[in-house]
């Protein structure tokens, strides 16, 4: 599975709403700045308003504020920046157009939108008429830059429900951020899986030895969160079939890194059973249900779990 399909199928990334995604400190949108690869982010500190160039954009004919902050990415632009009050405003939005085409380019690639740019917004009082602010920073693809680098652009947005639409994805989610790796998940130790008859697996009862050679060539694996099954291969959806498994009476824990470094071909180390006695209780599991409990033992040579 691909760390997109995991988060997919996890809540509560799968429930997530576009306003809790962008929100997010793991949002983080690939786009493109000019001819380079770039990444929108949050921002952690949005441009002060004293000292950013308030203007006044439009996606089709929604209008919106955007204030931009001084980024010595604009040269020109940044040439002016101490006097741009003193600039005409003709020549200032001249300016602006053209050092700024990249970035109105990937906003209006990311909000599917046609940008204008209307004209300035010196008194922050024209529409849209006091509103929330989404502070953004865009910054080189290989995340190289920091946060007052050169190539880092910062800015703020105006807020709206179909720019947080067309932002809040699940894609434009950053799956190597600490808040989505650190998600702690169930999971359950599974040591073999094996075929029995039905008369014979509802007619267990304490003191019941079940032969199970399978427990000593198979390779364990991990049931995570019960949606997905983990080993050395990767990590694949979980499948409900007809089989009795083998599985640690307790459940653990697995944090969500785990989970897709495992996708990613990371190996996981997942605990076997031993020969010393020191194995912890174990279950025996049909379509979701404790069929029985018990501990592993010998009977005769064989492998065989005592109920």
């Amino acid at each position: 599975m691909k760390p997109l399909e995991i988060l997919s199928a996890l809540p509560p990334w799968s429930k997530a709403s576009p306003d809790s995604i962008v929100d997010s400190p793991a949002f983080a949108m690939p786009c493109r700045l000019g001819d380079a690869s770039a990444v929108l982010r949050r921002a952690a500190v949005e441009p002060a308003a004293s000292d950013s160039l308030p203007l006044r954009v439009s996606f089709g004919d929604e209008p919106h504020v955007l204030r931009l902050g001084r980024s010595s990415a604009f040269p020109d632009l940044d040439a002016v920046w101490e006097s741009r009050a003193d600039v005409p405003a003709p020549l200032l939005l001249a300016l602006v157009e053209k050092e700024c085409g990249s970035l109105f380019q990937m906003l209006e690639n990311a909000v599917r939108k046609q940008l204008r740019l209307v004209g300035q917004n010196p008194e922050g009082d024209l529409e849209p008429t006091n509103p929330e602010f989404l502070d953004f920073q865009v910054v080189p693809a290989d995340g190289s830059a920091e946060a007052d680098d050169a190539r880092t652009i910062v800015f703020s947005l105006s807020r709206s429900a179909s720019v947080v639409s067309a932002l809040g994805v699940l894609r434009n989610i950053d799956h190597t951020h600490e808040s989505v790796r650190g998600q702690m998940l169930p999971a359950e130790t599974e040591y073999a899986s094996f075929t029995i008859p039905e008369d014979d697996l509802s007619a267990l009862a304490p003191g019941d030895a079940v032969l199970i050679p399978e427990l000593e060539s198979a390779q364990p694996k991990l049931v995570v969160d019960g949606r997905f099954t983990l080993d050395a291969a990767g990590v694949s959806p979980l499948s409900e079939d007809a089989l009795a498994h083998v599985r640690a009476a307790a459940a653990g824990e697995i944090s969500l890194g785990q989970v897709l470094d495992a996708a990613g071909g990371e190996e996981p180390k997942i605990e076997s059973l031993k020969d010393d006695g020191s194995n912890p209780p174990l279950r025996i599991v049909r379509n979701g249900a404790t069929i029985a409990t018990g501990s592993l033992g010998r009977l005769g040579d064989q492998t065989a779990f005592f109920v």
